[in-house]
């Protein structure tokens, strides 16, 4: 399987997870998602990172994004592992893991690469949005844990220049100034932002946050 890019339509697939069948399409439906992969079950980041995931589901909804966790292993095996991440995380994990232990899901989306282990998925991440493109891709190594505040801040990003003309600057925040499409003219970027043009260079134009 070639590795994924950014505009590829996300694979589909059907799967047994801890919350039952999963079909990827029918669980997302109109909205968008969040898949990320997991070396293990009973692994310590792993448990740090899924217990984070679930405290912060208020915020991924308020989103309309879906989350999907995976990993090699089995249900059951799913099943026992979260209620010790409710526990050590006082939290309740209350989204699906898919069950991969045929590695179906995993070689579909190259979650398994054989200069880390040649059985386990590294940690990734794909964004996909309403159209089933994918809008972004992370691959951490199985050492370092996920930043899930920075997943919600691009997310805060993909959506908003989904829907407008303009790209989001460094370190950006939903709220924050965002820099004026390069293929709008600083005319045309006066007339569509009404809050306001900054030319700071010819091409580096800042404009209020015009979903805020």
């Amino acid at each position: 399987m070639a590795t994924l890019r950014l505009g590829d339509t996300a694979p589909d697939f059907t799967a047994e997870s801890s919350m039952g069948t999963i079909n990827l399409y029918d669980y997302l439906g109109d909205g968008w998602g969040i898949l990320f992969s997991h070396p293990a079950d009973f692994t310590p980041v792993c448990t740090t990172e899924l217990g984070t995931a679930a405290k912060l589901k208020d915020e991924f909804d308020k989103r309309n994004v879906k989350m999907l966790a995976l990993s090699v292993d089995g249900t059951a095996s799913h099943v026992e592992w979260i209620k010790d991440i409710n526990e050590v995380q006082n939290t309740v994990v209350d989204f699906p893991i898919i069950a991969d232990e045929d590695k179906k899901v995993s070689d579909l989306y190259d979650m398994i690469h054989p200069k880390a282990d040649n059985n386990l998925t590294v940690r990734s991440v794909f964004i996909i949005a309403p159209d089933k493109t994918i809008k972004l891709t992370i691959t951490y190594p199985a050492s370092t844990g996920r930043n899930f505040h920075e997943l919600l801040r691009v997310i805060d990003s993909l959506q908003l220049t989904a829907y407008h003309k303009v790209a989001t600057p460094a370190n950006w925040k939903q709220g924050e100034d965002v820099v004026v499409s390069p293929a709008i003219s600083t005319e045309d970027a006066k007339k569509m932002f009404a809050k306001g043009v900054e030319e700071v260079k010819p091409y580096l134009r800042m404009t209020p946050d015009p979903s805020a």
